[in-house]
């Protein structure tokens, strides 16, 4: 009798796909399924351009501040949490994609020195800057002029490289999505991995079109016949853009979700599988262990309590003090030069050195007190606990993004009805200009506590998985150093997220 292996023996029950279900699927699986997302957004898009250069001044009035502003961010949040990386999927930047990439079939990859996030780290960090400097809250029309570069941005790119450059390396949009998409509950996978492994086009990456119809043979038979073959041509699609073999995904990181990789597959094997959130901060595989994603996640997780603090009180008083001390308002340089200096000490010194070196002087106290100096390097152990920077910083873009979202999800109205008056389109009557949101700041209050609380104690989860993992009777002493840390990071958010949050006004200083 044969005897029974494991594997027989037991088998783990398949993943749901999204796109096998009856009507969802079949539409993200079509060839132009992802316009069905992307129009409306490319519409949304066009209309904010149109009405920042066009429309009110007055940004309380104007589509390109309130959509963006408001609206956009806080609907991120909500589908990170619960899709995925749902806004790269219906991305308006990407449409002329097609027309670019017939441009760039001569063009060579990404320079290889550029393929990392420090690019990435650097737009996060300079859009974060500019939209503080420039007041871009209070301006459509430079609004305006930031969608338009993404459109012109995206496109050079595009067409210049044969990958996707823009949405890997470049978009801080994407960058900011990609990260918190990690803890999202759906990822891309595939059914049978031997099916892969005898897949001869691999078009999930390479893409399935052709100029003209070609036949690829994956398996060949005992008599030299082919078995199984399958075709590539004109209606073929793009592969994935951002180079992520199907069988080899263990991440979120990177992944638009365009879902191309599933519909080049010839044989239907990649899905949009579900998984538990936050599976993948679990795995010790998931990421390559580089500075510059260890980097890109916990600088994210600081640049929120930055970002946050940017709008409450004390920050006014610490850039009046700032340019005192420095003798910037007696040189008697203009407010926006001023304001510039102050910008970049506080954003670099809060955004990027303090995490720096708080993240360090952690790994290295962890490394001492573990007794892992000589196993572990100073690069191996920060990049191990960097998924565990996730929860927390996702905690407190909830509380920040949620904060304008609700108390002014309803401003989309009057400011969309004012947009059609002005048109001559009265269909929606006059702009009810008293519609807002929540007004009870208690209520905003309890639900950014539930969010920093929330993402706190997710993070001591990973932080302690990730601890045992490696530190195993010293699993406890290896947590602690991070758990402070998480603790000392909550508690300024805490008390940053207590102050009243001041809707944008402009900073003179005297």
């Amino acid at each position: 009798m044969a005897t029974q292996t494991h594997t027989d023996r037991y088998r783990p029950p398949a993943a749901p796909d999204v796109l096998r279900l009856p009507l969802i699927g079949r539409l993200l699986k079509a060839r132009r399924g992802r316009l069905i997302l992307q129009i409306p957004f490319l519409i949304a898009a066009l209309l904010l351009v149109y009405d920042g250069f066009t429309g009110p001044a007055l940004a309380s009035q104007n589509l390109a501040t309130v959509a963006p502003w408001v609206h956009y961010r806080g609907l991120v949040i909500v589908a990170l949490l619960f899709v995925g990386n749902l806004v790269c999927m219906g991305c308006p930047f990407t449409i002329p994609r097609t027309l670019a990439k017939r441009l760039s079939l001569r063009g060579g990859r990404w320079p290889r020195v550029l393929r990392n996030k420090w690019i990435a780290i650097g737009s996060l960090f300079g859009l974060f800057f500019v939209y503080e400097w420039l007041d871009l809250w209070a301006s459509p029309a430079l609004t305006a002029w930031v969608i338009v570069a993404y459109f012109v941005t995206a496109f050079v790119l595009e067409a210049l490289f044969t990958e996707s450059p823009f949405c890997k390396y470049v978009c801080p949009l994407g960058t900011f999505n990609y990260v918190y998409s990690t803890a999202a509950p759906l990822q891309i996978g595939v059914h049978d991995r031997e099916v892969c492994r005898t897949c001869v086009g691999k078009e999930c990456i390479n893409g399935s079109y052709a100029a003209q119809p070609v036949i690829k043979i994956d398996a060949i038979g005992g008599d030299g016949a082919p078995t199984q073959t399958h075709t590539n041509g004109p209606d073929g699609v793009l592969g994935c853009g951002t180079l992520l073999y199907a069988p080899q995904v263990k991440s979120n990181l990177d992944c638009t979700f365009c879902l191309d990789c599933a519909r080049a597959c010839p044989h239907d094997n990649v899905g949009l599988l579900a998984r538990r959130p936050g599976a993948e901060l679990l795995r010790p595989d998931s990421w390559p262990r580089r500075w510059d994603l260890a980097f890109l996640v916990i600088g994210l997780a600081f640049m929120g309590l930055i970002n946050a603090f940017g709008m409450v009180p004390p920050v006014y008083s610490l850039m009046q003090s700032l340019a005192d001390s420095l003798g910037l308002t007696a040189a008697g340089l203009d407010d926006a030069t001023i304001e510039f200096v102050v910008l970049v000490l506080i954003f670099g010194i809060g955004g990027l050195l303090i995490p720096a070196v708080l993240t360090l002087l952690t790994a290295q106290i962890v490394r001492r007190l573990t007794r892992t100096v000589k196993r572990d390097s100073l690069r191996a152990t920060v990049a191990a606990f960097a998924p565990a920077f996730i929860p927390l910083g996702l905690g407190f873009w909830a509380a920040h993004y949620g904060f304008h979202f609700l108390i002014g999800v309803w401003t989309i109205v009057p400011v969309f009805q004012n947009f059609l008056l002005d048109h001559g389109i009265s269909v929606l009557g006059a702009p009810n200009w008293t519609l807002t949101g929540i007004t009870d700041m208690q209520i905003i209050g309890l639900l950014q506590t539930v969010a920093l609380i929330g993402g706190f104690a997710g993070s001591l989860v990973i932080a302690q998985t990730i601890a045992l993992r490696l530190y195993r009777r010293d699993g406890l002493i290896g947590l602690l150093p991070w758990a402070v840390l998480f603790l000392a990071m909550m508690a300024v958010g805490l008390w940053i997220f207590s102050l009243p949050m001041e809707m944008r006004g402009t900073v003179l200083f005297d």
